[in-house]
């Protein structure tokens, strides 16, 4: 996965699509996002550089309730590509 804008982008999408709002805003994140279980939101640290954003976003989207068969084909490609990542990353451990 290429850490550029574009990527973030097509992420942030697809968080959205899941009826998530994505903000960037400043303030003291222990781990660089809080997440309005309630609300649907995600805030990001706004100081993270771009490949924390997304590395943080690939951590987080795991732990969301998103509906893969409501994204769009193109979004739902991305969120196969993140949870093969996530259970990748399980299995090492």
């Amino acid at each position: 996965m290429k850490y550029t804008q574009t990527t973030l982008d097509k992420i942030d999408k697809m968080i959205e699509e899941s009826g998530y709002i994505v903000r960037y805003e400043r303030g003291s994140f222990q781990s660089g996002f809080c997440i309005l279980e309630d609300r649907k939101v995600v805030v990001l640290n706004k100081f993270l550089q771009l490949e924390g954003r997304i590395n943080t976003l690939i951590d987080l989207v795991p732990q969301l309730k998103i509906d893969a068969e409501s994204l769009t084909p193109e979004s739902k490609k991305w969120f196969d590509d993140i949870m093969g990542r996530h259970a990748a990353k399980g299995e090492q451990s």
